[in-house]
């Protein structure tokens, strides 16, 4: 999971934050919400290739967290929407070609 916090006040800061944004859509992430994607990977070997992609790619200044959590771990998510809640999301497919 990749939570990010960009300044978006001017033109150049909302440009970078977008082709950040795209980087992530074309890593394979999807959106959970505005600043929080998420991707499956099949291993530890894997996130952490990604993980030094995402480090590469962080447009400065910007701030960008990156999770890692099980499947198990990912059963437990919590959804809300107001008051009611929501079915958690259907876990990711774990095999996804391109």
């Amino acid at each position: 999971m990749a939570l990010f916090d960009l300044p978006v006040l001017t033109k150049a800061e909302r440009k970078r934050a977008t082709k950040f944004r795209q980087f992530l859509l074309d890593e394979g992430f999807s959106m959970m919400q505005f600043s929080c994607y998420i991707r499956y990977t099949a291993g530890k070997e894997q996130a952490e290739a990604i993980t030094r992609r995402i480090g590469r790619a962080v447009p400065n200044p910007g701030t960008v967290e990156v999770i890692w959590f099980t499947d198990k771990q990912y059963e437990g998510i919590q959804s809300f929407r107001g008051r009611a809640s929501q079915p958690r999301p259907s876990k990711p497919d774990q095999l996804t070609l391109f």
